[in-house]
């Protein structure tokens, strides 16, 4: 704990001297004309050329760390279509990596904790800045290229990580850094669960309250009860929302066959949902590709898939209309914008599952982005790690908080530590 919340003299000199160093390089180069020849560093005073210089060389990694926080209040026991979630003390787990200029950056982890301190070890040394240098690194360096497995989750908080120290060393949201292309983000809800009693009129209830809260797309789950009870439940969401929200469906690979999938489908095609996500097996390309022939719904897949090749096995194979591929899965921001850049060559677009404080970047600088997975503002009753998004008509500013935002705050850490 004492090396978690350290604030020594010389951590917070060293800190300040740098933060100066910033200011003073981005007010150097904001200050400057566009000339031609050399450009910007030819018109800035050469006495801050130096300083510009030393911020936008070298950072890199100090300490690596994995810090999970559990909460005291249970979550109700709710399931899909496939698992149940919940019943238990919700958590959340953060990679933090210290920088050799007291710079901290801060990303979910997903999977084996050990694995991603290990990826993160590997790029010790290595100048933070170059982020296409450091994935290629992490991904081809001592290890297979194996292009899936717990590896790629390791490597997607990593990169996310160091992007949270790119922006907080240029001083900007990840986004600007990446290159903002709307200060405007669509969102919807996602919930709908099963639970145990839960009523066709209490989901309809909990859907109403997503509405009121400011959302105009809310999420439901299918898949786990007969195809007709639940097309019921669907059309008793709809009918009850009528137009204040659209409905997408869930049904989390829980369609054993593409007919199965279909047959569901008939049932709801009339209702004008926003989408139908992940109905038949993940590794089922071909089965994704009927059920997407076959319905006049938007399929979405790709949540349970990795890296670019994962997309590229999708789209080859016309199993998808949107793609939602895990950001941390995925392997990370550096990463989700080549597998944008692919899916943009096909006029497909994405819609990242996962963390939605890491997502939200994603979703504001790639232009074939389409909305955002949130989850809705009760979810604090349980796990009290990120503040909602302010919300209003079904949209989000896009942040201004320097670097992901990730940040947990330090009261949390010092309470609800493990």
């Amino acid at each position: 704990m004492a090396k978690l919340l350290l604030t020594s003299s010389r951590l917070m000199k060293r800190r300040r001297a740098f933060i100066k160093k910033v200011g003073l390089a981005l007010s150097a180069l904001t200050a400057a004309p566009a000339l031609k020849g050399d450009g910007y560093l030819s018109s800035v005073d050469p006495r801050l050329r130096n300083s510009v210089m030393d911020v936008l060389q070298y950072v890199s990694i100090k300490d690596v760390e994995i810090i999970k926080l559990r909460f005291p209040q249970k979550t109700p026991l709710t399931w899909n279509a496939i698992k149940s979630s919940g019943g238990g003390y919700p958590s959340s787990t953060f990679l933090k990596i210290t920088t050799n200029e007291g710079i901290t950056g801060w990303s979910g982890v997903k999977g084996v904790p050990s694995t991603t301190i290990g990826f993160a070890k590997k790029i010790k040394g290595l100048n933070l800045l170059n982020t296409e240098q450091v994935w290629h690194h992490m991904f081809f360096h001592n290890r297979k290229p194996v292009a899936k497995g717990q590896e790629i989750h390791a490597i997607g908080s990593v990169d996310l990580c160091v992007w949270d120290i790119v922006g907080k060393a240029l001083g900007l949201p990840v986004h600007k850094v990446l290159g903002s292309f709307r200060e405007k983000i669509p969102v919807y809800a996602a919930g709908g669960y099963y639970a145990k009693g839960k009523t066709n009129s209490d989901l309809v209830k909990e859907m109403e309250s997503y509405v009121k809260e400011g959302y105009r797309v809310v999420k439901m789950k299918v898949g786990f009860l007969d195809a007709k009870e639940d097309a019921k439940r669907v059309r008793d969401v709809v009918d009850a929302l009528g137009n204040d929200a659209r409905v997408m469906i869930d049904a989390n690979n829980g369609y054993a066959t593409a007919y199965e999938a279909i047959r569901f489908g008939k049932m709801v095609e009339d209702l004008d949902l926003y989408w139908f996500e992940e109905p038949v097996a993940p590794d089922d390309w071909r089965g994704n590709a009927e059920v997407r022939d076959e319905l006049n719904i938007p399929i979405v897949a790709g949540e349970n898939e990795y890296t670019r090749w994962g997309a590229r096995d999708l789209v080859e194979n016309h199993s998808c209309d949107i793609i939602n591929i895990d950001t941390i899965k995925g392997g990370g921001l550096t990463e989700m914008r080549k597998i944008a850049a692919l899916c943009s060559a096909f006029h497909i677009e994405i819609a990242p599952h996962g963390y939605a404080h890491m997502n939200v970047h994603a979703l504001a600088s790639i232009p074939n982005a389409k909305i955002l997975e949130t989850y809705p503002a009760k979810a604090r009753d349980f796990n009290p790690t990120f503040e909602p998004f302010p919300l209003k008509d079904g949209m989000i500013d896009a942040p201004t908080t320097i670097g992901l935002g990730m940040d947990p705050d330090p009261t949390l850490v010092k309470k609800y530590r493990v």
